[in-house]
């Protein structure tokens, strides 16, 4: 069946050396819908981002663009603003008929690290063909905060493809129809279901975070060890308003609880561009089972925004993205939030997990 692969299939896939590692892939890395990627011993301070081209590998355009390198393996600091290149430690040789794509894991995006996959012969980031068989390099820019990083440390997710996945709009209103898919407001449903940014929360006029220009170094291992009045700005309003600043990073939350049913997952994109100058997401899995289980309502959906270009007005309930759903080829063997470590399940207003 075409679809995304599930955790067995990426096992299988690990057992026949379709996906490789040195050192070996570890039970952690193993989501319900996606393989969690490794940093290596060694990053490169880059001048530039750069794509790799038709016919080339990324080694062989390094010398171009390196500026230094660095060792990462008792630790070390990337500096807010600057571009890195990371080898990672798995190494990919995908069978016909697979297709992968990547992904910022929620942390990540939640720290506005921007994080994206390359690879050689590539013309477009995160996105490997079929038949893809070489190794895999993590691009890394942190946005609004330096970040102390290690060998081993996982920052972005990789999602298989077999065939055709994506649910189509009918599909989508019959699927929301036999398992409703929204609670606390309608099923939008428009080249995949979309939400809405809430400015008026239940209790009290906390809306959102903005990230401060000038915080100190985040150490990606340290779990609620920071506070957060250090590095964010909290966001009052009781006018249901919010006027977006060039350049500031957003933390916000949709006004929607969304719910991903097992058989299926869904990629979170960013909406129309007509909609206004800014980006809604900068990390975008959603696994199977995601908002549903023992509470059973759903769990909203964290934005990660930065405007563009002029200061953008949000007014409560504006539409501001979708989740694009997609069918899973089989049922995982674990669900999000089953027997797994998951941050976010039932979450609202949330920042990383690094902060208190």
């Amino acid at each position: 069946m075409n679809g995304v692969l599930p955790d067995t299939r990426i096992k299988a896939l690990i057992a026949e050396g379709a996906i490789s590692a040195s050192p070996a892939i570890i039970p952690e890395q193993i989501q319900p819908a996606s393989l969690d990627l490794r940093l290596g011993t060694t990053a490169y301070r880059l001048r530039a981002s750069f794509l790799t081209g038709k016919g080339r590998r990324v080694m062989e355009r390094l010398p171009d663009f390196q500026m230094h390198q660095m060792d990462l393996t008792d630790g070390a600091v990337l500096e807010r603003g600057c571009v890195y290149l990371v080898p990672l430690m798995e190494r990919l040789a995908l069978p016909k008929g697979l297709t992968a794509v990547a992904n910022a894991k929620s942390s990540t995006g939640r720290l506005d690290l921007l994080t994206r996959l390359v690879t050689d012969d590539g013309t477009e980031f995160d996105r490997l063909p079929e038949g893809y068989d070489g190794p895999i390099y993590a691009e890394i820019c942190p946005r609004s905060f330096s970040v102390l990083v290690r060998p081993g440390m996982r920052l972005n997710q990789l999602r298989l493809r077999e065939g055709q996945a994506v649910l189509t709009d009918p599909e989508l209103v019959s699927l929301n129809e036999a398992q409703p898919l929204v609670t606390g407001g309608p099923a939008l449903i428009d080249q995949g279901l979309g939400f809405s940014v809430d400015l008026r929360p239940e209790t009290g006029d906390l809306v959102g975070y903005r990230a401060k220009p000038h915080s100190g170094v985040v150490d990606l291992d340290r779990i609620g060890a920071y506070d957060a009045r250090e590095f964010w700005d909290q966001l009052h309003t009781t006018e249901g308003r919010l006027i977006l600043d060039p350049g500031a990073f957003y933390i916000l939350v949709s006004r929607e609880a969304v719910a991903i049913p097992p058989d299926y997952a869904a990629e979170m994109a960013p909406y129309l561009a007509m909609v206004g100058e800014f980006r809604v997401h900068y990390a975008g899995f959603f696994d199977p089972g995601f908002g549903v289980g023992e509470a059973g309502h759903g769990a909203r959906g964290v934005l990660e925004v930065r405007c563009h270009e002029a200061p953008f007005v949000l007014e409560h309930g504006q539409v501001v993205g979708r989740l694009v759903y997609e069918r899973m080829a089989e049922r995982p063997e674990r669900l999000y939030g089953e027997g797994i470590k998951s941050n976010y399940q039932g979450q609202g207003l949330k920042l990383a997990k690094q902060f208190a």
